[in-house]
């Protein structure tokens, strides 16, 4: 039987979500969390790839095991066994054939910026010191949506068929003393979110103009977008899967 777990981890431990040779990863304290209560080896597979330092308030993952869970038990358990930086949310029950990467229709990103220095969120949000015109940064997120290739935003050498991408949303909120950019699409490419927010601090800070944008998209060159601001303010925070993926209770 095939089952969804979703959780959230502070990312400020681990070296990404995904398996390291030589760094712990979120993946494997909770495959070995999982491992151990189940009395099985299990493995898991992540609705993506977070990088070192990126926080998630909702991932998911799926996992085969052979006998029927209690879920609100296990997920005590977990939550008792796991540290104090990964939280088990639910578990539940999906078809045999359902895959937490691959069935996933949109996915959210946050990107935090503090205006202000704050010593209780400075491992959590990229501080920027000189004021932003997030007004010209609302305006080159429009720009987003006239484009589907974002090469320009993706790291270079990456294992990819295709560098397309649908988005959905784009913005910037801004409180009294936090900018946040909030982006959804249907994937991501590597170091997308923060190429695309280092950009737009660029424009927010005068050094780029909102129409930029056109020529660094279209030159699918990283080398012409903005620096890759700071993984410890980035944020995975929903997922989407068709409600159709779940066993009928």
């Amino acid at each position: 039987m095939r089952f969804f777990i979703e959780l959230s981890y502070n990312g400020k431990a681990y070296h990404g979500w995904q398996n390291q040779p030589n760094a712990i990863s979120v993946q494997e304290v909770l495959e070995k969390a999982l491992s151990t209560i189940l009395n099985t080896k299990i493995a898991i597979m992540g609705a993506g790839r977070t990088d070192a330092g990126v926080h998630a308030s909702q991932m998911f993952a799926h996992f085969d095991f052979e006998q029927k869970i209690k879920s609100k038990d296990l997920v005590y358990k977990l939550n008792s066994f796991l540290p104090k930086d990964i939280a088990v949310t639910s578990i539940f029950e999906v078809k045999p054939e359902m895959h937490a990467r691959f069935y996933a229709t949109s996915r959210t990103y946050n990107y935090k910026i503090s205006t202000a220095k704050n010593v209780f969120n400075y491992d959590f949000t990229y501080l920027v010191h000189l004021p932003l015109d997030v007004e010209a940064m609302n305006d080159a997120c429009k720009i987003l949506f006239e484009y589907k290739d974002f090469q320009c935003f993706s790291k270079t050498n990456t294992d990819v068929k295709t560098y397309n991408c649908d988005i959905k949303e784009a913005f910037w909120t801004k409180t009294e003393n936090q900018l946040i950019f909030t982006i959804t699409a249907d994937r991501f490419l590597r170091n997308m979110v923060r190429a695309i927010v280092g950009t737009m601090v660029n424009i927010g800070l005068g050094k780029m103009k909102a129409n930029d944008l056109h020529q660094i998209i279209t030159s699918k060159n990283r080398s012409e977008a903005g620096f890759s601001v700071p993984a410890h303010g980035l944020y995975l925070v929903k997922i989407v899967y068709p409600e159709s993926i779940k066993i009928d209770q």
